[in-house]
């Protein structure tokens, strides 16, 4: 079981640092599965993780205070909503644009309530 773990952190480590590039792709939430990942699969895998310059650009942060930036909430925030945005008015599916909004709705009451804002 602890190499589907592995295998699975490696994944998600790889779209992490896809997403770090490209903003279609969220990094943090890759970056955090890949932790959750590597720490139930390898000690050893983990600690190396965890001395990544990924890690402790975009995670190791969060991981410790559970808030972000706000301009790390809103590179995240700003290019997936327009994504959605553009999604819902592409969308001729009443269920499909339902869902849309309810995504929409989650993703920010959850960034704006749950994640706090720390300074830079």
């Amino acid at each position: 079981m602890k190499y589907i773990y592995i295998t699975f952190g490696f994944i998600f480590f790889a779209l992490g640092a896809i997403g770090a590039t490209m903003p279609i792709l969220p990094t943090v939430p890759f970056l955090l599965l890949a932790s959750a990942c590597f720490a139930k699969g390898s000690d050893r895998v983990n600690l190396w993780f965890h001395n990544t310059t990924f890690y402790k650009n975009h995670l190791e942060e969060f991981e410790r205070t559970r808030a972000m930036t706000m301009k790390s909430k809103l590179s995240i925030m700003v290019p997936v909503g327009i994504i959605l945005i553009f999604c819902f008015f592409r969308m001729e599916n009443i269920y499909g644009r339902i869902s849309i909004l309810v995504l929409l709705a989650i993703k920010y009451y959850v960034f704006l309530f749950k994640i706090g804002t720390i300074k830079e």
